[in-house]
């Protein structure tokens, strides 16, 4: 692999868990749904989708996942988990709907943050043992869609405009 390329996914890995560490500082809704945030390191993954590869944007999303439990949340915790769960289900779901559908990049986004909750659903039914997580699906998922929106379409502008922030 080329040093150009290495140094750009390098920097979108740095950016991702930069984003990463900013989100957690903004509460939204003051913790009234815990885990709730506005996915901006999705923008980076999104963007190493479209631009890259399906292979370089799941490297960036689990070392983002791993580098994130290390600093902030603790390497092998619940929550570390409950973030691989939701990044592994989102990519996939993101990658299959970008290469066999014809949604907008908004809509693969919007699919990648419901499908990131179901993922983190999933893992809290099998950590806390209890089917009882899933009352709390319609509400995370409900807000899955704007966030979904939000990301979807910074990342948009992101590729639109990309050529100006990494040539210059």
């Amino acid at each position: 692999m080329e040093i150009k390329r290495i140094t750009r996914l390098s920097l979108l890995l740095a950016l991702s868990v930069v984003l990463n560490l900013v989100e957690s500082m903004i509460p939204i809704f003051n913790g009234a749904i815990p885990g709730l945030k506005l996915g901006l390191a999705n923008i980076v993954i999104l963007f190493t989708l479209y631009e890259f590869s399906f292979k370089e944007s799941v490297s960036i999303s689990i070392m983002r996942v791993i580098l994130i439990g290390i600093l902030r949340i603790g390497l092998f915790s619940m929550a570390f988990f409950f973030s691989l769960s939701g990044a592994i289900a989102s990519i996939l779901v993101m990658y299959f709907a970008k290469e066999y559908t014809k949604l907008s990049i908004v809509g693969v986004s919007i699919l990648g943050s419901i499908f990131h909750s179901i993922g983190q659903i999933i893992v809290a039914i099998i950590f806390i043992n209890t089917t009882s997580m899933l009352l709390y699906l319609p509400w995370i998922l409900l807000f899955s869609i704007p966030t979904g929106i939000f990301t979807g379409i910074l990342s948009n502008e992101l590729l639109r405009n990309y050529k100006i922030i990494f040539d210059s």
